[in-house]
């Protein structure tokens, strides 16, 4: 942390470790429930996975925010977006609730808003806090990259525990050839198959990605179409109102009306909520993740013991 800024900011994407949680643990056709029945193998999964983060990334603060239902306002401009996506398992849907309860009850405030996505509430979040914080966005999805800063890190969750890949603008530069700009501008032109929007059609990432580093921007493109390629040229004007639509779908809110304050999201362990709440869920195996460590800080952190 550099002197001007106040302690760092954990922003959880939660469906994004709720869904991995979920089908790590199930692909082998076994769905942790307790003897009631109620399935809890996504948040078991969910803890393991914020615990091992919090160890990793010492935050001062924690926040995780959350999807608040199909209908957003990308689904009113485009009504195919998102309509690929399958219904989540049936074992999945009563834990949706129930990780807001456990995250809640760890001490962790929830975020979410109707109409809006989780990303629109991670990008506010976000840029509210780096003025004063370093902020660490936990997940798995690549369209957070957008984000990036010189206080804003987005940390991508790889295949395994504790595997991250941290960006900053330099080594999404390094690695991707794109500024956080050019991340939206990439999906205009491309599209994306897991979001259901198309992009220009037949144009793929490669061409996208020389037409940016030529052009600069959709902008810097569509100034220069007459020294193009006869055919990408007739592809961007065949489609260029879904180029401009398709990159409007990419862009990451950073302003939807959402709060949480550094006060609110301080992140205190509460230990003995968390651990009834454990106890209800019969999550024994879990209750080495809240022993409590104070460091020279007087910041709460976890050990963790093993995980595997």
């Amino acid at each position: 942390m550099t002197a001007e800024t106040k302690g760092r900011v954990l922003i959880v994407d939660g469906m994004a470790l709720l869904f991995r949680a979920f089908y790590a643990t199930s692909y082998g056709g076994y769905i942790r429930k307790t003897k009631a029945g109620l399935p809890t193998n996504a948040v078991y999964g969910f803890l393991q996975y914020f615990f091992d983060a919090v160890s990793t990334f010492e935050p001062s603060h924690v926040v995780c925010c959350w999807d608040m239902g199909k209908g957003t306002f990308r689904t009113e401009k485009y009504d195919g977006y998102k309509s690929n996506r399958i219904e989540p398992p049936l074992e999945l849907i009563p834990q949706f609730d129930l990780v807001k309860d456990v995250v809640a009850e760890i001490g962790v405030p929830n975020v979410g808003l109707v109409g809006y996505e989780a990303d629109d509430c991670i990008g506010t979040l976000a840029t509210c806090y780096s003025g004063e914080s370093e902020v660490y966005i936990l997940t798995g999805d690549h369209d957070m990259l957008q984000l990036v800063n010189d206080t804003v890190k987005v940390v991508i969750m790889k295949k395994g525990r504790s595997n991250y890949k941290v960006y900053d603008p330099a080594s999404l530069f390094e690695e991707k050839g794109l500024t956080p700009a050019q991340v939206i501008d990439l999906k205009g032109f491309m599209g994306d198959t897991s979001d259901n929007y198309p992009g220009v059609r037949g144009i793929g990432e490669k061409t996208a990605l020389k037409l940016l580093t030529e052009h600069g921007t959709v902008e810097g493109v569509i100034e220069n179409l007459h020294l193009l390629p006869k055919g990408v040229r007739a592809k961007i004007e065949a489609d260029l109102d879904m180029l401009h639509l398709s990159r409007e779908l990419a862009e990451i809110r950073c302003d939807v009306p959402v709060v949480c304050t550094l006060t609110e999201c301080l992140w205190q362990l509460q230990r003995e909520t968390a651990a009834r709440k454990f106890q209800e869920l019969e999550f024994g195996s879990l209750m080495h993740l809240i022993s409590e460590v104070q460091d020279e800080r007087g910041i709460v952190q976890i050990e963790l013991g093993d995980l595997g």
